[in-house]
């Protein structure tokens, strides 16, 4: 049996990547498998939403993701009667570097994540797949099987389980995942549309449901989302019957051709009754899934492994207590509830044959949709949610303000918004950063003896701060605000270092 590792993260989709990338930023020592014998060739997830483009950005990912994806797209939204042209995120993204939805592919986003992780000498390990996993004593000793069948046997601290909704961590763990399935099917397609304005992505609302056209650029020029009629027979889907539904859902003359990819599936509301249990953890699908709405899934997920990421890391080098990973539910159930909570809403507006919601889409929604467009504040707080830059862990155990609450700027909990300086740019990497402003160069001089500095960096940001009042501000590993203060007075920071990062 070979030396026990840190962590064994199973699963290699978007989340556990994200994962990996930061595990490795740390040098913590750490396997990455998955019994997939290759990473998603289909577009699935196909949008990226600016938080987790900030986020992604501290490994140097993002500028490349953007790169290969489509940040110039409008939202057309065609209702009966009228079509309205929606702008995306033009209000409420002031903060952040990127004030867009990147339409990118799934498989191009995991292919992005795996090349970081093989140019930092890191093997996502296809085709093996965990049979078993108990915990004896401080570690989980696993049992693998390889794409050969042959069996291995290791040892890890800590279970991380990225695989998805039939998630094998959780069942081992004795994670329940409780919801429901919504009754409707749905058929997906990745496909080329003639007679749609390029450069968009358009929503169809009409009486029966909805019907959605993405822009993808590879493997196909489209992703075409449609419920299943009522009455279409049998279980295959075909390009006639994907014909039909354009004809009928759209006013417009579109022609489809040249499929790539064509299913259908069923959608489900579920979440993990723990994140965590014992050395075993959950992100991604394997902790929650619910409808495509709003592109929340994937994102979620890689939020979920960046959150959990620097925790593992800082408790394996013993950088910080093990009380640190007990505040990775109680921040990221709250968001993942959220999120459940809002996809649904939406999901069930869009689609449910109720009279009253069937006449909302169809003789409401083209009255008030215009005004709800005209409404800025309404709009920018829609599209902090949609955008997840409203995320926050305000109520968290690891967000503390110290004595004379500053009025204005960030809270506690909040994400480190950017600044016209590029002030996010400026704590990327991996640890926390201190953030000072003031006259002159201040140090924190009288910090805790023996504070971990290879985890620590301090920035003067000048002599006045971008938010009055705030002097100074502890910025997470994973760029949220922990510690937030006003004055000279370090001594709440002192004490918030000497629990979260303490001395050797």
């Amino acid at each position: 049996m070979t030396a026990p590792l840190d962590v064994l993260v199973v699963g290699a989709g978007p989340t556990g990547l994200a994962l990996a990338l930061q595990l490795r930023s740390y040098g913590t020592q750490f396997r990455i498998v998955d019994r997939s014998l290759d990473r998603a060739r289909e577009s699935r997830a196909p949008a990226i939403q600016p938080r987790t483009l900030e986020m992604l950005s501290a490994f140097g990912v993002t500028d490349e993701l953007v790169d290969r994806g489509n940040a110039a797209v409008g939202l057309h939204l065609h209702l009966p009667r009228r079509v309205l042209h929606v702008p995306v995120f033009d209000v409420g993204c002031d903060d952040t570097p990127y004030p867009f939805l990147l339409f990118l592919p799934q498989s191009e986003t995991e292919a992005t994540l795996t090349a970081h992780l093989a140019a930092r000498d890191v093997t996502v390990e296809r085709g093996t797949e965990l049979l078993h996993a108990e915990r004896e004593g401080e570690y989980v000793t696993c049992r693998l099987r390889h794409r050969d069948g042959a069996e291995e046997t290791m040892r890890a601290r800590y279970v991380v389980g990225c695989d998805g909704a039939h998630s094998t961590v959780r069942s081992m763990a004795g994670i329940g995942f409780e919801g429901r399935a919504y009754p409707q099917t749905f058929l997906l397609a990745d496909l080329e549309a003639d007679g749609i304005e390029p450069g968009a992505a358009h929503t169809y609302m009409t009486a029966a449901g909805l019907l959605f056209f993405f822009p993808l650029g590879t493997p196909a020029t489209w992703r075409m989302i449609a419920m299943r009629p009522p009455g279409a027979p049998g279980e295959e889907v075909t390009l006639d019957l994907l014909q039909r539904i354009a004809d009928d859902w759209s006013p417009d003359q579109v022609t489809l051709r040249d499929p790539v990819w064509m299913t259908s599936f069923r959608i489900h509301n579920r979440g993990a009754t723990h994140y965590r249990r014992g050395p075993f953890f959950l992100a991604g699908d394997a902790a929650h899934i619910h409808s495509p709405a709003g592109g929340q899934g994937m994102n979620t997920g890689i939020q979920d492994a960046l959150n959990l990421g620097w925790k593992l890391a800082h408790v394996c080098r013993g950088a910080a207590p093990a009380e640190l990973l007990e505040t990775y539910e109680a921040e990221r159930a709250p968001v993942g509830h959220g999120v459940r909570r809002f996809t649904d809403r939406a999901f069930t507006a869009g689609t449910s044959s109720h009279p009253a919601l069937r006449l909302a889409r169809t003789h409401l929604a083209p009255l008030g949709a215009p005004l709800l467009l005209r409404a800025t504040g309404a709009r920018a707080r829609l599209f902090r949610t949609v955008s997840e830059l409203g995320i926050h862990y305000r109520r968290g155990p690891l967000s503390v303000t110290g004595p004379h609450r500053p009025h204005r700027g960030p809270r506690a909990g909040d994400r480190l918004p950017d600044t016209p300086a590029g002030l996010q740019r400026g704590v990327a990497g991996p640890g926390y950063h201190l953030l000072l402003t003031g006259p002159g160069r201040r140090q924190p001089e009288d910090m805790p003896p023996g504070v971990r500095r290879d985890l620590l960096s301090v920035r003067h940001i000048g002599p006045r701060s971008p938010w009055p009042g705030i002097t100074h501000a502890l910025v997470r590993p994973d760029g949220y605000v922990g510690y937030l203060g006003r004055g000279a007075d370090l001594a709440g920071l002192r004490a918030y270092l000497d629990r979260w990062l303490p001395a050797p």
